[in-house]
C-alpha cells in the first residue's frame, strides 16, 4: 500500500533537484579554476582530463538529486525503477560524450601542423560512442545481439554500394598508420600538385599551395601516385644555388669570396642553419663561363625562396667589389677572305684583302629570286 503524496515529500524533492542543480553549478565553476591552472601547466592531457570532468559534473550532480527525490517520494516501484534507469542513461552519455570528446583531443593533437588529421578523430569517436550507446541499451535490458546481426548484413550492403567511399576511407588509414603524409607536410606529388597538408579526413587530403589555393586530392588517389614529401624524414633540406664567372676569373679566389657569402646568409638570414658550412663546387667549362654550385641547408622547405634571394643579392654586389667577372655569352666573328687570311670585322676597313664572295641581304621582289615567277 502506498502512501499519499505529502508536501514535505515534494518540499524534500524539490530541494534534492535544488541541491544538484546548485551543486552542478558549483563544480563547474571550480573545475573552470582548475582548467587555468592546467592550461599553465606543460602537460596537455590535464586540459582534457579538466574539460571532461566539467562536463560530467554537472549531469552527475544533477542525475544524482533527480535518484535522491525519486526515492523520497512516494512513488510506485516501477515508476522509480523507470527514473532510476533514465538517470543511468544520462549519466552514461554523459560520460560517453565527454570520453569521446577527450580521446578526440588526445588524437587531435598529435597531428601537428596547419590542420587537423580529421579521419582519425572523427573515427576515434564514432568507435567511443557506439561502444558508448551499446552500454547503455544492455543496461537498460535491450539485446544487442540482433542489433550486431542487422548491422553487420546491412553493413555488407552498404560497403558494396560504397566502395569508392571505403576505398578512400581505409586509404586515408593507411597514410596516416604508415605515417608517409603527416598533417603540416609539405609534399609533391608526380602530376606536379605541390603544397602543405592541412587536412586528412574520411574521404581526401586537403593540400594549400604556396599561392594560398586548395587542392582536394582523393585519399586513394593518393595512395597510388608517386610523391616526394620534403619534411621526411626532417625538415631540414639542400637548396643548390646555380652560378658562373668568366673563364679568365681566378677560381680559388671566387671559391673563397662565395663561401663567405654564403657562411653570412646562412647566419643572418632566416631560415638559414647557422651551424652548416656552405660548398662550392665547380663543375662546367661553358663557352665563357666556368660553371659551379653553391650548396646551402634551409630549415624548412619555403625557406629556400628567401635564402637564394639573398645569396644571390649579395655575391652579385660582392663579385662587383672584388672585380670578380660575373659571366655573359660572348661570341667572336672571323670573316675569311680571297686569300685565306682570316680578318676581324673591326679589320676590313683597313684590310686591302677583297672578300672572296659578296651577299646582298637586302630586300628583294619575289620576282628577283631565279625560279620564282610573280
Amino acid at each position: 500500500m502506498y502512501r499519499a503524496l505529502t508536501v514535505h515529500d515534494i518540499l524534500i524533492a524539490g530541494a534534492a533537484v535544488l541541491g544538484g542543480l546548485v551543486a552542478g553549478f558549483l563544480l563547474r565553476l571550480l573545475l573552470g579554476w582548475l582548467g587555468k591552472g592546467a592550461r599553465r601547466t606543460s602537460w596537455s592531457g590535464d586540459d582534457h582530463l579538466v574539460a571532461a570532468l566539467r562536463t560530467i559534473a554537472p549531469w552527475g550532480a544533477l542525475a544524482g538529486g533527480v535518484s535522491i527525490a525519486a526515492e523520497v517520494l512516494p512513488l510506485k516501484d516501477a515508476v522509480r525503477h523507470t527514473v532510476q534507469q533514465i538517470v543511468v542513461a544520462v549519466l552514461i552519455l554523459a560520460v560517453t560524450v565527454a570520453v569521446a570528446r577527450i580521446i578526440g583531443e588526445l588524437v587531435g593533437s598529435r597531428s601537428a601542423g596547419l590542420g587537423s588529421a580529421t579521419i582519425l578523430v572523427n573515427i576515434t569517436r564514432i568507435a567511443v560512442l557506439a561502444i558508448g550507446v551499446l552500454i547503455l541499451l544492455e543496461t537498460l535490458g535491450i539485446s544487442i545481439a540482433p542489433l550486431l546481426t542487422a548491422l553487420g548484413v546491412g553493413g555488407l550492403a552498404v560497403a558494396l554500394a560504397l566502395q569508392d567511399t571505403l576505398a578512400n576511407l581505409f586509404a586515408g588509414v593507411h597514410i596516416l598508420a604508415a605515417k608517409s603524409v603527416q598533417v603540416g607536410d609539405y609534399i609533391k606529388l608526380s602530376s606536379l600538385e605541390e603544397g602543405y597538408v592541412t587536412d586528412i579526413n574520411w574521404r581526401n587530403t586537403v593540400i594549400r599551395t604556396q599561392s594560398d589555393n586548395l587542392v582536394i586530392i582523393p585519399n586513394d588517389q593518393l595512395s597510388r601516385t608517386i610523391m616526394t614529401n620534403y619534411h621526411r624524414p626532417e625538415q631540414e633540406m639542400s637548396v643548390i644555388v646555380q652560378a658562373g664567372v668568366g673563364l679568365g676569373s681566378d677560381l680559388s679566389h671566387v671559391e673563397r669570396v662565395t663561401v663567405e657569402i654564403a657562411e653570412q646568409v646562412m647566419a643572418e638570414v632566416e631560415g638559414g642553419v647557422p651551424s652548416y658550412e656552405p660548398v662550392v663546387r665547380f663543375h662546367t667549362f661553358g663557352d665563357s663561363r666556368v660553371g659551379f654550385s653553391v650548396i646551402l641547408r634551409t630549415r624548412e622547405y619555403g625557406d629556400q625562396y628567401r635564402i637564394k634571394h639573398e645569396l644571390i643579392k649579395r655575391l652579385h654586389a660582392r663579385y662587383r667589389a672584388e672585380g670578380i667577372d660575373i659571366a655573359h655569352p660572348v661570341r667572336k666573328v672571323v670573316m675569311q677572305y680571297a686569300d685565306d687570311t682570316p680578318v676581324l670585322p673591326r679589320q676590313r676597313e683597313s684590310s686591302d684583302v677583297t672578300p672572296r664572295e659578296t651577299v646582298d641581304i637586302g630586300p628583294r621582289e619575289p620576282s628577283d629570286i631565279p625560279g620564282i615567277q610573280s
